[in-house]
């Protein structure tokens, strides 16, 4: 199979021809149908965080089934599917209390470096998020992947895979955004645009979207946006203060900074809650004002939108066909896999949304 191999930060992936394994007992081989351009992959080509190399990157993706393991019993072949990184075991302690993103069961969320599923000059590849996705195929367990419908396109699979997930599970599941809510959202790429989706269909009573590009915040008010700050004119916190008389009850920071996830805390009115879904880069530290915090604001995380994902996607999308959830504003264009690298420089210059991977798989 073919696949786009990363060596080495800040240097151009190369596309190789890799060998890949026959599925193990819980294992599935997909052909990757989709993969999508995230921005989170983005912070390992540029060294913001440590992998190992050489490595097969990509997280967000659909695929059809072309093998099952001898005791694979949820998929078989020619079977339509979104994948996750959120593996789950089902039996850890995270899993049976209702958390199965944060599964601890390295049998199945395998440790960086312990896959041995793919191989390049007969040495092992990484395998990133238990997916990579970045290649014609990917080998992983059973419970990474969720059976979608005939009538559920591929390229709209791909992006619930990671980023609409991610940003409305914030909203839906981490945060628990009530109807009437005052909120606002950090970042208007793809996964705080699924977050201002996410707030609308919440009912909230008031989204105040947050970007430095007008492009972007075009598209929120699409998606549900009911005011908009352009952060490169104006102090985007002293604007949210303006607009709602001192502040949101909840804020999301979906872009993965140090000064924007400290805005969106400051960002929020007493007793309001900050959720941070972006990645900011490995060992920033992020810093508030304790005084902040006598006035019962919170600050948390959120990992892939807090999913049950076998359960949030197909609500989802169920949104998606009843005109609530708007993903096909997500999808920027189709690249093909030889063209990743530019894929990537368009990314990082801000404009573009969701570029996909289309690997020319009959669905």
């Amino acid at each position: 199979m073919r696949a786009a191999v990363f060596h080495a930060a800040n240097t151009p992936m190369t596309i190789e021809t890799l060998e890949v394994s026959k599925p193990g007992p819980h294992e599935v081989l997909l052909n990757t149908a989709y993969a999508g351009l995230c921005h989170s992959d983005l912070h390992f080509l540029e060294g913001l965080y440590p992998t190992q190399t050489p490595i097969v990157l990509g997280h967000e993706s659909s695929a059809v089934v072309e093998a099952v393991g001898s005791e694979v019993t949820y998929c078989k072949k020619g079977d339509r599917v979104i994948t996750c990184l959120s593996v789950f075991c089902g039996t850890c302690e995270y899993c049976n209390t209702g958390r199965p993103q944060l599964c601890s069961n390295t049998a199945v969320k395998m440790l960086p470096g312990q896959a041995k599923r793919m191989f390049w000059k007969g040495q092992p590849v990484g395998q990133f998020a238990n997916l990579s996705s970045f290649a014609e195929q990917m080998l992983v367990h059973e419970n990474a992947v969720l059976k979608i419908a005939d009538d559920i396109p591929l390229t709209i699979g791909c992006i619930v895979g990671c980023g609409v997930m991610t940003g409305a599970g914030a909203v839906l599941n981490t945060a628990k955004v009530p109807q009437g809510s005052t909120v606002a959202v950090f970042g208007c790429g793809g996964i705080g645009l699924s977050a201002v989706n996410a707030a609308a269909i919440a009912g909230a009573d008031r989204i105040i979207a947050i970007d430095t590009r007008s492009s972007k915040l075009d598209v929120a008010k699409q998606m549900g946006a009911t005011d908009v700050i352009n952060a490169s004119n104006v102090d985007p916190v002293e604007a949210i203060r303006d607009l709602t008389g001192g502040g949101v009850e909840y804020a999301f920071e979906a872009v993965g900074l140090k000064l924007t996830a400290e805005q969106s805390f400051q960002s929020l009115r007493a007793g309001g809650t900050a959720t941070i879904i972006g990645m900011v880069p490995f060992g920033t530290k992020i810093e508030l004002h304790g005084y902040d915090f006598l006035k019962e604001r919170r600050i948390q995380g959120s990992s892939m939108g807090s999913n049950r994902f076998r359960v949030d996607m197909p609500k989802l999308l169920s949104a998606w066909k009843k005109g609530d959830l708007k993903l096909d504003h997500l999808i920027s264009s189709n690249i093909k896999l030889d063209e990743i690298n530019e894929g990537y420089a368009k990314l990082k210059g801000g404009e573009i949304l969701r570029q996909l991977i289309d690997f020319g798989v009959a669905t």
